[in-house]
């Protein structure tokens, strides 16, 4: 930026912090898509082109990939790609209803989980920043909160948890849940049928990181955007 004398002054803190943060956020989303294969890349895709080499019926194809979503829960699944490759695998439709159920299973181990371990265990997750993030997207919005979060990488698992350790009604829970689930999983779903009928990566890489990552960064925006107004 130049003054009126012509010297260039250097960025605002605020700018600085707003490219650190986004910086970040890029950093961190493709940690979330790249070290799950990393660390189990070669078992996993050994253990996947031995499953598919068999030809398996469509309803194991569903219980594999319904499995890896409910177990989000408590282990390193890249979700964004299981629920894409259900829609390639087992088209649309089916496609919808495996991701359906298993991010429905998810949420309720997860509301389990967070019922019975408390906070500590949330903390462990998530993160200070993250608990009161969602803590303040509660007192906001009541249950709806965890439509918000549903389709954001680390949060949509974190903000279950949270439903139960607040003890929020399981009616309520699983009413807002069955909703937002059903909109990410149709997302997903049209994405990987599409994909497998064009047969283009690209379709498949907006499954796997477009959806997720814009999504945390409307989360983010919208919540640093109080703070602003003030």
């Amino acid at each position: 930026m130049l003054e009126p004398t012509g010297e260039l002054t250097p960025p605002s803190p605020e700018r600085t912090r707003a490219i650190a943060g986004w910086v970040a956020f890029c950093v961190l989303l493709l940690a979330l898509v790249l070290v799950p294969f990393a660390l189990f890349g070669a078992d996993v895709d050994a253990v996947a082109q031995r499953f598919l080499a068999a030809r398996p019926p469509a309803w194991q194809v569903s219980l594999v990939l319904g499995g890896l979503l409910a177990g989000d829960i408590v282990l390193p699944v890249p979700s964004s790609l299981v629920s894409t490759a259900a829609g390639g695998l087992l088209g649309f439709w089916g496609g919808l209803a495996t991701n359906w159920l298993g991010m429905m299973a998810c949420c309720a181990l997860g509301y389990g989980l967070g019922a019975r371990a408390g906070t500590s265990a949330l903390r462990r997750m998530a993160g200070e920043a993250e608990v009161a993030r969602l803590a303040r997207a509660y007192e906001r919005l009541g249950p709806w909160f965890l439509l918000v979060f549903r389709a954001v990488p680390v949060l949509a698992e974190a903000s279950v948890v949270f439903a139960g350790t607040s003890r929020m009604s399981r009616r309520s829970f699983f009413t807002v849940c069955a909703l937002s689930n059903l909109g990410v999983s149709a997302t997903y779903a049209a994405l990987g049928a599409t994909a497998a009928e064009l047969e283009s990566f690209l379709v498949l890489f907006a499954g796997m990181v477009l959806v997720p990552g814009l999504a945390l960064a409307w989360v983010r925006r919208k919540s640093r955007a109080p703070t602003a107004s003030r």
